[in-house]
This record gives structure tokens, sequence and C-alpha cells, in this order.
């Protein structure tokens, strides 16, 4: 796979399932580890958690954005709210697209995650992905590669 020249920013709450989506990304069977900084791997730029839940942080977020040509904003699909303000996705300078995570589990709720991200994300690709079963997880690879060109 060719490396691409930007890399793609993941945003998302606490447990939204980034980490473990960048490993599904790149094929890594361990089990994921709490983000505790900013962390870069290939194309792919990993957040913390707490960035996106609290204000404070959005500086950080946005700077950061710099570095990337995509924003990822990921949506935990047993999640009952979400953290980020309405439109959020508007305010970085690159373009954005959701994902949500977790459709495999017993207490995902596909509707609400969907109204959920689009409090923060009201227009652009909606990809659900489960990173247990790998549903989605080659097409969104193949979609974000192809997106950084």
């Amino acid at each position: 796979m060719m490396k691409p020249k930007k890399r793609v920013m993941l945003i998302g709450s606490v447990d939204a399932g980034k980490s473990t989506l960048l490993q599904a990304l790149f094929g890594d069977e361990l089990p994921a580890r709490k983000t505790q900084s900013l962390e870069y791997r290939d194309w792919i730029i990993d957040t913390p958690g707490e960035y996106t839940e609290n204000p404070m942080y959005y500086r950080s977020l946005m700077a950061t954005s710099f570095e990337a040509g995509l924003l990822l904003i990921v949506q935990d699909a047993t999640a009952r709210h979400i953290a980020l303000p309405p439109g959020f996705a508007g305010g970085f300078p690159i373009p954005a697209m959701g994902v949500i995570t977790k459709l495999d589990h017993p207490h995902a709720d596909l509707t609400r995650a969907e109204s959920l991200i689009r409090v923060a994300l009201p227009e652009g690709e909606l990809w659900h992905t489960s990173s247990m079963t790998k549903h989605n997880i080659d097409a969104l690879r193949e979609r974000l590669t192809f997106l950084l060109r």
C-alpha cells in the first residue's frame, strides 16, 4: 500500500473505539491500549478521548489538524451522547467524515449513533464498522488511503 502524503486524525470520546479502530486498520492482533497523548502511526494520528471531551483541548485538536488531510470523527454505537458541540467538524481546515464503531455490541443502537454523530458532523460520509468482526474495515482503509492521495 502506498503511504499517503497526509494523515487521518482520529477524534472521539473516551472509549469510542479510536485506538481499536486504528489497530484493526493496520491488522494488529494485540488489544488496544489507552491513548495518553497524540500518537502518530504511519498515516494516522490517534488522539486521546479527553481532547474531545474537554473544550480546553480543542486548540490542540485544531493545531494538530494542520498535519492531517482528513478528520475522522469516531462515535461508539453504544454511547448515549456525543461530547462534541453542534457543527464541530466545520471548524477544521480539512474535510471530515464519521465512523460508527462497535456495531457488533449487544447494546449497539445504529439509529441513535447516527443521530449523535450528525450533531458534530452534519454532512459527510458515515461508515459503520466493527473492529471485532472486521465489518467494513478493509473498505474503510481503502477509502481513507484513496482520499489522502
